[in-house]
């Protein structure tokens, strides 16, 4: 879903400014005049009206924003009013997007408008999930209970998302100093054979030709390559950055063997840890569904979501939908099943949700395990191949001098 940046006024006069996600820009002048504001003027975000630091990653991180949750829960139950609470955080905080968003919120608070009010105002910060916690604690007077439910989910969601991408830096470190390796050979050590290839006479072995012609264009082409790789590589970002390569490379993730299990075991894990935080905290199980269709990353999913919240307000048990998509594994609408029928809804959840993040951190260390060896074998075959066109000659060369003699 395409992301707008907005500038609205609130009732008090006061500017604001923000993004957020919907189908047109109707959608969210809609969704401005419900939050109070009068919309001034809404633009959707390209590659290049987006911040630097959103493009390279997140501002803030799950776990800045579990450390966030649990410092801000143990000052409250210390007695401290929260506008103390936000000043203390506001000095404790090293990210410098959090601490001004801490104090733009501290601000908010100042002026009589509510804390989750205040972190709405921030959504580059502040995920939705969490303002809206927020504002359920708020209105329930437990803020803090809200703020350790988020703790939980945050450092859960850390945790998940840590496990996949250290599983990931090795064989991505390994490939990196594999193809650096092959192109150092093809530009410095195969061209310094040529000149002795040229004086043997006789035909060359056909391996030997492939890899001289090979190092030659990447020697006199050196420059031209590098330009395509840049532009396949822009090119790339901005067709998965677009709506239409943002669904295909999701359909096409959940295609791939061994990566497609774990794309749905991610999935499936995000999904019902969101859904459960939520409920738990007393939003409607449609809202709690619609704000989780924004945490989940794939698209495929998100629109099996957003189907299953359209079934749902029309009075549908919400397992039927997620059944019907055939996209999330049996365990997940069985369970939610169960919790329907037995008003345990949350508790099936998060049963679910600690099974799927386990079986993603076990899922993630079998794929590195059968990585390693493919990875290797595949560097061993390209080195082995070149050095094989290199001896090869060479090996002539000494038969052709000892029958001489």
């Amino acid at each position: 879903m395409p992301i707008f940046d907005y500038e609205g006024i609130d009732q008090n006069g006061k500017m604001k400014r923000g993004s957020l996600e919907g189908n047109d820009e109707d959608a969210i002048m809609a969704s401005l005049k419900l939050q109070g504001l009068t919309p001034v003027s809404v633009n959707k975000q390209t590659m290049f009206s987006k911040d630097l630091d959103i493009a390279i990653g997140k501002r803030v991180s799950s776990k800045e924003l579990a450390i966030f949750c649990r410092q801000f829960a143990s000052i409250i139950n210390a007695g401290v009013t929260i506008i103390n609470a936000l000043e203390m955080l506001y000095e404790q905080s090293e990210n410098k997007y959090m601490t001004k968003a801490i104090r733009e919120v501290q601000t908010a608070v100042e002026k009589g408008e509510s804390l989750a009010d205040g972190m709405r105002s921030q959504p580059k910060v502040f995920p939705e999930i969490l303002v809206n916690m927020v504002e359920a604690g708020e209105a329930s007077g437990s803020l803090e209970v809200a703020l350790n439910r988020m703790t939980t989910h945050f450092e859960k969601s850390d945790t998940l998302r840590s496990t996949v991408k250290n599983a990931m830096i090795y064989p991505i470190m390994v490939i990196l100093v594999s193809v650096a390796v092959v192109i150092i050979m093809m530009v410095k050590v195969v061209p310094s054979f040529m000149d002795m290839f040229d004086d043997i006479d006789g035909e060359l072995p056909a391996i030997t030709k492939m890899v001289m012609n090979i190092s030659n264009f990447i020697v006199h082409n050196g420059i031209l390559l590098a330009c395509i790789i840049v532009l396949l590589v822009v090119l790339f970002v901005l067709y998965r950055n677009s709506d239409k390569g943002r669904y295909q490379l999701s359909a096409f993730l959940l295609k791939v063997p061994l990566f497609g299990k774990l794309v749905q075991k991610s999935a499936s894990a995000t999904f019902t840890r969101t859904l459960s935080t939520l409920l738990a905290s007393g939003i409607s199980l449609i809202d709690a569904v619609e704000i989780t269709t924004r945490v989940v990353d794939n698209e495929i999913f998100k629109e099996a979501l957003k189907q299953a919240k359209d079934e749902v307000e029309r009075g549908v048990a919400l397992s039927e939908p997620l059944e019907a998509c055939g996209q999330f594994p049996p365990m997940v609408f069985r369970m939610i099943r169960i919790g329907e029928e037995t008003g345990n809804m949350e508790s099936m959840l998060d049963k679910v949700a600690d099974f799927y993040e386990e079986d993603v951190q076990n899922t993630t260390k079998a794929l590195t395990t059968i990585m390693e060896p493919i990875i290797i074998i595949v560097l061993a075959i390209i080195v082995g191949t070149i050095m094989l066109a290199v001896m090869s000659p060479m090996f002539a060369l000494y038969n052709s001098i000892g029958n001489a003699v």
